[in-house]
């Protein structure tokens, strides 16, 4: 089973966001028949076999093995992933895309598409992910917006011509800055 399944298909989408599948699907975090899985949702084999099928299909769950009970094979099945990360790019947004204006927040949201569909690639069986993240919030009074989102980029421009060479491992570095919205429940 794979920590983190990267769903980047429609439909994928499409099987998995259907709330009767996505029971199924917590119920194949271990192996299961569809019988067992029908009498912990108390539902009927047939309904939860079908619901399996569609996951199966679309590469959500795998048949991980079979047994005979009394003379039938019966299917084990078991959830593909861990967990399932939906691409901002199935949702989509109305409209052309806009201009790759780094000051727009257009730009932010392909930004972060492109940020979680990398992450989403790595090797997570490597022995080593060097990575960071770091976050926090700053407060800049309105005169000095500009000054500091200048000072921002000059800062990244100079590590970007300090570490761009050609020679040692590979890096992304994507910063974003954006308005902190209010706190969520």
């Amino acid at each position: 089973m794979r920590d983190v399944l990267y769903l980047e298909q429609i439909e994928q989408a499409e099987v998995l966001l259907k709330p009767q599948r996505v029971e199924v699907l917590r119920q194949l975090a271990e192996p299961r028949t569809c019988t067992e899985v029908a009498a912990r949702l108390e539902q009927t084999p047939q309904r939860v076999y079908y619901h399996v099928k569609q996951l199966v299909t679309a590469g959500l769950a795998e048949l991980v093995s079979e047994r005979k009970v009394r003379g039938i094979t019966e299917g084990i099945y078991q959830a593909a992933a861990r967990s399932y990360w939906l691409s901002p790019r199935l949702v989509g947004r109305i409209g052309l895309r806009r201009a790759r204006d780094e000051l727009s927040l257009g730009y932010l949201l392909d930004l972060m598409e492109e940020v979680q569909a990398d992450i989403a690639g790595l090797d997570r069986a490597a022995p080593e992910l060097p990575s960071i993240g770091v976050a926090g919030e700053i407060r800049v009074p309105a005169e000095q917006r500009q000054q500091f989102l200048h000072d921002l980029q000059t800062t990244l421009q100079d590590l970007f011509t300090r570490y761009g060479g050609a020679e040692g491992d590979a890096f992304k570095l994507a910063v974003a800055c954006y308005p902190k919205g209010k706190e969520r429940d």
